[in-house]
């Protein structure tokens, strides 16, 4: 294959699967503006966590509240917290109390009732996501999965399992990214326009 039918071929796919999110995840997505804005309004904030590349999406999706999507909006920060980037933190943790344990411990320490955790795992099988829903649910707080594939097991105690339907890593993670912005933009408009 040359390079030309490669970027051809990457980028229809990409837009396949966007479609297909639309399709697939719309009432999803629906459900997740809806748990944000009730927890934002009530004074909550939000957690998210993931590995790799889902790290830096979390990253991503936290600036992107607390700063602002939409520049023809003056609004005051959203509060959200990425897991994914006190080095100190994970790594005292990976080494004190084991890898699989590190986000969990951050929810432990800073969730509380009625707060929200975006949990990004592509494969929705990734223990320390896994963990950290689990601590998020002992706290009573709502999850949001940023899942792909068939949703691993994170699917299924997520409150809300948003599976981009695909079994690529690249278009699952292209695919958060979109969703997150959708999410985030429909969340900042009806708490501030």
């Amino acid at each position: 294959m040359n390079a030309q039918e490669f970027v051809s071929n990457s980028l229809r796919e990409s837009s396949e699967v966007k479609l297909l999110i639309e399709k697939e995840c719309s009432a999803d997505i629906i459900k997740s503006i809806g748990i944000l804005v009730d927890a934002f309004k009530n004074g909550k904030k939000l957690l998210l966590c993931g590995n790799g590349g889902s790290a830096a999406d979390s990253q991503h999706i936290a600036a992107e509240f607390m700063i602002r999507l939409s520049h023809d909006l003056d609004r005051p920060a959203i509060p959200a917290i990425a897991l994914t980037t006190d080095t100190s933190n994970l790594t005292a943790g990976g080494n004190d109390i084991g890898y699989e344990n590190v986000f969990a411990r951050n929810v432990e320490g800073l969730g509380n009732e009625g707060d929200v955790l975006i949990a990004i795992s592509t494969s929705g099988n990734s223990a320390n996501v896994i963990k950290a829903v689990e601590k998020a649910k002992s706290k009573n707080m709502k999850v949001i999965g940023f899942l792909g594939g068939n949703g691993g097991k994170l699917k299924h105690i997520s409150d809300v399992a948003i599976v981009i339907p695909s079994q690529s890593t690249q278009r699952i993670q292209e695919g958060h990214i979109t969703v997150a912005h959708i999410i985030c933009e429909a969340v900042e408009r009806s708490l501030y326009s």
